[in-house]
């Protein structure tokens, strides 16, 4: 019975949450690492209401949503987790995390720091990875560097990344984004350990 209960437990897929502060470069790094076959990553994709950007796709980048269906899914308790910037909400849909972990998936979350901090009460074994910059001058300057969004947009997104980084310490790894290659490699040697202890179990 016991070795029984193991073999269901090791099945069951990682829970692996990476954030950082907005333009850290956490979809960079991720592309690193995300096609590692040894890795068995599964990507969940996040639901959205803001607008899609340019080359962006409906069901892959993000679920675009409206804010009524949005609502109805908080409402519902279809969501991990949610949070709302800049007038639009963010969340990780419930049922889709579920299945890629009941598969044996290990299910990859990029999400914003309130919904870490949601999704780690929920699921206290998550691999908690938090990405942080060389220093904030160069968040700034990558930030400004996507020529996307006005001044204003700008200045809450640096608010918001000052007030992320005094949560570090409420992740079980810390990754600088010096050099992405370098960033991608420690976080594949996180999750390689972990897979390696939960088939040890």
């Amino acid at each position: 019975m016991e070795k029984r209960e193991s073999k269901i437990h090791m099945e069951r897929g990682l829970l692996i949450i990476l954030s950082g502060p907005s333009g850290v470069g956490k979809g960079t790094i991720r592309k690193y690492f995300e096609k590692d076959e040894r890795l068995n990553l599964a990507y969940s994709t996040s639901m959205t209401t803001r607008k899609p950007r340019a080359g962006e796709v409906d069901g892959k980048d993000y679920f675009f949503s409206t804010r009524e269906d949005f609502e109805k899914a908080i409402q519902e308790g279809g969501l991990l987790e949610w949070a709302e910037f800049v007038g639009n909400y963010y969340g990780t849909p419930l049922k889709e995390v579920n299945r890629l972990r009941d598969e044996g998936k290990n299910v990859l979350l990029e999400i914003e720091v309130q919904g870490a901090i949601q999704v780690q009460e929920k699921c206290p074994d998550a691999v908690s990875i938090f990405i942080i910059p060389p220093s904030m001058e160069e968040l700034e300057r990558r930030i400004r560097g996507r020529s996307t969004e006005p001044e204003e947009i700008i200045q809450q997104r640096l608010a918001k990344a000052s007030n992320e980084m005094k949560m570090v310490s409420q992740y079980k790894y810390i990754v600088c984004n010096d050099d992405p290659k370098l960033a991608a490699e420690l976080i594949k040697t996180i999750i390689l350990r972990h897979v390696e202890l939960e088939e040890n179990k």
